[in-house]
């Protein structure tokens, strides 16, 4: 039987801001994850953003493919995404769709990939105005860790971490095992893995199977399922946060067991823009807990994780 995790709750709705602040740092110290409520985002928004990714991958392979990912953005087809080999050897066996900004432009043109507006009416409209929303939501968790780690609530901010806003939006589908090979039918949806970036804020469907271990380093191992709470999002920790905080705030091992029926999530992936550099806070070491590592970029940071 599954062990159950009863996440930290966070309430973003909450005046008692130095309050709140020390609730979100013994989240991030103990847990890496934790429950968001009261934060802003419309159920009516957040159900027409499952509805439109349903329509999204219920679309032909051969439609789908013509949104192949490049440049980070576009479609993400089963197996392209290997986070664990000795979880899934093969690949995971998911699909996805990655967005960024809708004002996402470099120097290649546009970068996001949509399907014409025929084939799905209104699905980028919504992404857009989700993407900007939850956007939102994450600059005040972040202004909010800066409180909790005892810096300027505008810290984050002011090293560049949105300068340009670099997060990416992506839905992702995870199919029945029936849908994909009969050999691969006891794989994990999504391989044990942590996340590269500061923070990353996803909500499901509420079909099971989103499993966290809250300490990586323990022998075997002790996986705890995260169950779902109607109305909220959940708010994970990513390495380059841990990095900032000297292993002060918890990036957590976390995977999606095969689920027993379809299921749909979308997390937003908040990186730092890529001339930020990440270097650890003064008041996260001291003589005794010197910086665990040495400055770098954020795009140095990911050549040296990957």
């Amino acid at each position: 039987m599954e062990r159950a995790l009863q996440l930290p709750i966070i309430d973003l709705s909450s005046t008692d801001r130095t309050l709140l602040a020390d609730s979100l740092r013994k989240a991030c110290v103990e847990n890496g994850f934790f429950y968001l409520i009261n934060h802003g985002i419309e159920e009516e928004l957040i159900q027409r953003v499952f509805e439109g990714s349903r329509r999204f991958f219920g679309l032909s392979l051969e439609e789908k493919m013509k949104l192949l990912r490049k440049n980070h953005r576009g479609y993400a087809p089963f197996y392209s995404e290997k986070l664990n080999s000795a979880d899934n050897p093969k690949g995971d066996p998911k699909e996805s769709i990655y967005f960024g900004a809708p004002e996402d432009i470099s120097p290649f043109g546009y970068l996001n990939q949509w399907p014409p507006q025929e084939v799905l009416p209104c699905w980028r409209s919504t992404m857009e105005e989700y993407y900007r929303k939850i956007l939102c939501v994450g600059k005040r968790v972040v202004s909010l860790m800066a409180v909790a780690l005892n810096v300027d609530e505008d810290f984050f901010e002011k090293v560049g971490a949105f300068d340009p806003p670099t997060a990416l939006l992506r839905p992702l589908r995870y199919p029945v095992a029936g849908e994909i090979d009969s050999s691969d039918k006891y794989m994990h949806g999504a391989g044990a893995h942590t996340d590269c970036g500061m923070i990353t804020i996803l909500v499901t469907d509420g079909v099971p199977g989103f499993q966290v271990c809250r300490d990586k380093l323990q022998k075997p191992q002790i996986w705890e399922g995260v169950h779902h709470l109607k109305g909220a999002l959940i708010v994970n920790i990513g390495d380059l946060m841990e990095r900032w905080t000297n292993c002060l705030f918890k990036s957590t091992l976390h995977r999606v067991t095969q689920p027993v029926q379809e299921r749909y999530s979308v997390a937003m992936f908040f990186d730092p823009s890529p001339d930020c550099v990440v270097e650890c806070l003064q008041n996260c070491c001291n003589e005794s807990s010197p910086p665990s590592d040495v400055p770098a970029g954020f795009l140095q940071f990911v050549l040296q994780t990957t």
